[in-house]
């Protein structure tokens, strides 16, 4: 057996065991963080608190509501395929005013803002990202009445991209 099966196979195994994880931790969705709370600075739950924090000046964020659709093993970090849709209406009372992408390794955290209205039609955004290493990968939806809801999606790098700490 070559080294490169080997490391796809590992890979395949990664996967698998986190996608079990995930769906673990996604029994808790619509559960309410508040960034200002001192106890989510330790908590798994929350691995962003000071970033999610900047971007929502201490509001809570809410899990549930934007979905991301992303590859779980990259071959490289250098251009990872991302789509994030989010569930709303996009009605003038009811949409996203912008999405942010936020990642936990990467030497610059905050990836990419976009920003949306009512005339948008959809809250859906199709990108590449560049990813550092292994990682959790977050889009923060700021809707229409100011709150605040996330989404989460692991990616397993296996060449790192992003190495300039600039």
């Amino acid at each position: 057996m070559t080294a490169e099966l080997k490391r796809r196979r590992f890979a395949v195994a990664v996967v698998g065991t986190i996608a079990g994880a995930m769906a673990v931790s996604r029994a808790g969705a619509d559960t309410v963080i508040d960034p200002a709370d001192p106890v989510n600075h330790v908590n798994p739950i929350n691995p962003f608190p000071a970033r999610a924090q900047a971007i929502t000046q201490g509001a809570p964020i809410r899990e549930g509501r934007v979905h991301i659709d992303t590859p779980r093993l990259a071959d490289n970090g250098h251009s990872v395929p991302i789509t994030v849709q989010v569930d709303t209406p996009m009605t003038p009372k009811d949409y996203v005013r912008r999405i942010a992408l936020v990642s936990e390794s990467n030497p610059r955290p905050l990836i990419a803002t976009f920003h949306l209205s009512a005339k948008s039609g959809r809250a859906e955004i199709v990108t590449r990202i560049r990813l550092n290493r292994t990682q959790q990968v977050m889009a923060l939806a700021e809707f229409s009445d100011g709150s605040f809801w996330a989404g989460r999606a692991e990616v397993i790098v296996t060449e790192s991209a992003c190495l300039d700490a600039d």
